[in-house]
């Protein structure tokens, strides 16, 4: 599954740093070289003898004293991929601030390989503010996280922050290494448009962007050339190129110009339908009484791309409310490849949730529900969907 893939092993300082030496043991089973790279803190809780026992090399542990003149950088070079497990609370802040006070976090900051980090604390630690904000400024840098998971913990405590089971970080690496979308140049689009009634106002709706986010990741994480049109906050990946915009007609001229250097476009973006049609040139005043709005109809993009005669493989989404009957019409007239329909009253679907559940229709009328997944496994599945209709056509 792994055979001749470079991964480094970062362990940091937690009572789950035992699993750390199943987890290469796992690893190198699979056929994958391991190096190690340690903290000093996790010297106290497994030695570094182990480690070499079972990877065939010392770890590294400091900056100086070591074979290579500069280690951190000669490990970043080599990995194909970088797991920290487990990673403690201070390990994710320093991760998430750039501070390389220690040899594993400035491996970490030198490789240009994905990183994998299974965090491992007590609960009242993974849930403190400060962590979670760590843990979201790190997923946004593309950091993947995974767990973690709720079980027992030190001390007798239980609740979530225990250390995923390795196996499961055996799957995420696989997951990580995947490349099959490798030469495809994808755009996506994201978030909910503005229009606005004057400079201060508009009209706008609910849409946090976060699903446009996931499916732009999982392509870059595929191997993809990614474009993202978004009017929200985007994910920072060196991979993904963001085109900030705002209104709907912002958001058609920046696909306009790029559509045609991409072999899919999945939009995901809630575009508005209606703007209004003689903004305010200046600040509506509530002493003028309330303003006469007229709406007019905005660009739709969609159908603006099915029309094309070379076009992309075309993904479009359908927010819907009480039923997909919508979604199911949208499918079967706007001249898209794939259409995927959600009920945003649903709980679990609603805006800014971080799990969706949608059904993915085709022209035809055929329907496949998924089930209630995150959102990152949503991307997952789309592109994988993507994939076999786009290749196999």
């Amino acid at each position: 599954m792994l055979s001749g893939r470079r991964i480094v092993l970062g362990v940091s300082g937690g009572v789950a740093a035992y699993k750390a030496a199943y987890l290469a043991r796992r690893l190198i089973e699979a056929g994958a070289t391991v190096r190690c790279v340690m903290t000093e803190s996790a010297t106290r809780f497994i030695g570094a003898q182990t480690m070499a026992a079972i990877t065939g090399e010392y770890p590294v542990m400091a900056f100086f004293d070591e074979a290579e003149v500069s280690p951190h950088t000669e490990l970043g070079r080599w990995s194909e991929v970088m797991v920290i497990a487990p990673a403690t609370a201070a390990t994710l802040a320093r991760l998430a601030a750039g501070l390389s006070d220690n040899v594993l976090v400035a491996t970490a900051l030198a490789t240009g390989s994905p990183i994998l980090v299974a965090p491992a604390m007590h609960t009242e630690m993974w849930e403190k503010p400060s962590t979670q904000r760590n843990v979201e400024l790190l997923t946004d840098d593309g950091v993947i996280i995974i767990g973690p998971a709720d079980g027992p913990l030190a001390g007798g405590d239980v609740g979530p922050g225990r250390m995923v089971d390795p196996d499961e970080i055996v799957a995420a690496v696989l997951d990580a290494l995947r490349r099959d979308l490798e030469g495809w140049k994808v755009l996506v689009t994201a978030g909910g448009t503005r229009e606005p009634i004057d400079p201060v106002r508009y009209v706008g709706n609910r849409s946090s962007g976060k699903m446009g986010n996931a499916i732009a990741t999982a392509a870059v994480k595929r191997g993809a050339e990614v474009v993202l049109v978004s009017s929200g906050p985007a994910p920072r990946h060196p991979g993904i190129e963001v085109v900030a915009v705002e209104t709907a007609e912002e958001m058609a001229a920046a696909v306009s110009t790029r559509v045609d250097d991409v072999d899919v476009v999945v939009m995901a973006a809630a575009v508005a339908d209606f703007r209004p049609k003689d903004p305010g040139l200046s600040k509506l005043r509530r002493s003028d009484g309330p303003p006469r709005i007229e709406l007019e109809p905005t660009p739709d993009i969609l159908a603006g791309i099915a029309s094309r005669e070379h076009r992309p493989y075309l993904v479009g989404f359908a927010a819907e409310t009480g039923s997909l009957a919508g979604a199911e019409h949208k499918a079967m007239t706007k001249g898209v490849d794939l259409l995927v329909g959600n009920d945003v009253s649903k709980t679990g679907s609603e805006f800014a949730a971080d799990t969706n559940e949608v059904t993915v229709y085709t022209p035809d009328g055929s329907a496949d529900a998924w089930p209630l997944l995150s959102k990152a496994e949503v991307a997952e599945r789309l592109w994988d969907r993507v994939q076999a209709a786009y290749e196999g056509g």
